[in-house]
């Protein structure tokens, strides 16, 4: 089979198409031919050098999938079929025409979603709610600020905290994208990270009050004005470190807040919770997109052979949703 690998850290130009043995599903795996696959910050940090594979991961990039079960190994006990449409959350091995994933780790798609648009589904709808639902605690009426409006976390996010009756408010670095965030996503807040104090606009629009939530894919940058932009009792969910790892932090703001802190990565768990949390997204997100109270949202796709160009694009910041390869 033809796949995606990584010849030293770099950026673009280092990955390459190769030939390689296609995989043979292990024991409660299946075998899927990859229809699409979805980008994510994750591939981008494993492409640069710095977010190895997980032990006994595939090497090849690429977390989430969409295509059809081809091949089932030993010890199966999801009831599916040859040939099932489904999409698939991956610790690796998603840029190829085959990968060989746990079952638990499966779903079939959402009604009323196409196949290729599907592989923009798995890795952001397990990613935001499981944090946003099953760590954070989100409630209704309760205000969540989500940093990167228009990327692949922020466009899921956003939707589905207001299917959960939050108040949402966001951050984005362009006019054009708060006008996204806005129009398309349903924010009832959008900050312009570029041009305004996220903590004192994120107030001055919310009557005086901070987050209960926030939802951060930056890390160590914003982790300061993270805090102070905190509600009393209020929940920081890190899953991203874009603005670095190591941050000052004033434990006594914190304390007087009776905050907390999360940190938080999908990628290392093991099968069975990542089978709870794609259980927990088949329930409850997957009727939002069959009803329409959550879209998929795909900026742009490209063909395998122009991964590299994929990457230029995912790079540059511009894409406002999912980028996608298509297999």
């Amino acid at each position: 089979m033809k796949a995606v690998y990584i010849s030293e850290p770099g950026g673009p130009e280092v990955l390459e198409i190769r030939d390689v043995p296609a995989p043979v599903p292990g024991p409660g795996e299946v075998l899927i031919d990859v229809v699409a696959a979805g980008l994510n910050r994750a591939d981008v940090q494993q492409r640069r050098g710095f977010y190895p594979p997980p032990p006994g991961a595939s090497e090849i990039p690429g977390l989430e999938v969409s295509g059809r079960i081809a091949a089932f190994g030993p010890e199966v006990s999801k009831p599916f079929s040859v040939g099932d449409k489904v999409v698939a959350l991956l610790s690796g091995g998603g840029y190829a025409q085959q990968v060989a994933v746990p079952a638990e780790q499966v779903l079939r798609l959402p009604d009323g979603v196409d196949l290729v648009t599907a592989a923009s589904l798995p890795e952001v709808a397990a990613t935001v709610y499981s944090n946003l639902i099953m760590t954070a605690q989100l409630q209704a009426g309760e205000t969540v600020l989500i940093h990167g409006a228009t990327g692949g976390i922020g466009t899921m996010a956003i939707q589905l905290a207001k299917a959960y009756g939050a108040k949402v408010a966001t951050t984005a670095g362009t006019a054009e994208k708060v006008g996204t965030a806005k129009a398309f996503l349903g924010a009832d807040i959008a900050i312009n990270y570029a041009e305004e104090d996220f903590v004192e606009s994120l107030r001055a629009q919310n009557g005086g009050k901070g987050a209960d939530v926030i939802l951060d894919v930056v890390g160590a940058k914003y982790l300061q004005q993270n805090v102070e932009a905190l509600a009393d009792y209020g929940r920081l969910v890190v899953i991203g470190l874009q603005g670095g790892v190591k941050g000052e932090l004033d434990l006594g703001q914190l304390v007087s807040k009776r905050a907390a802190i999360i940190g938080t990565a999908l990628r290392p768990r093991p099968v069975a919770e990542k089978g709870v949390i794609m259980n927990a997204v088949r329930e409850s997100v997957w009727p939002m997109l069959a009803d329409g109270r959550i879209k998929p949202f795909v900026a742009k796709s490209f063909p395998l052979e122009r991964v590299r160009e994929a990457h230029e694009y995912f790079d540059s910041g511009e894409h406002m949703g999912k980028v996608l390869l298509l297999l």
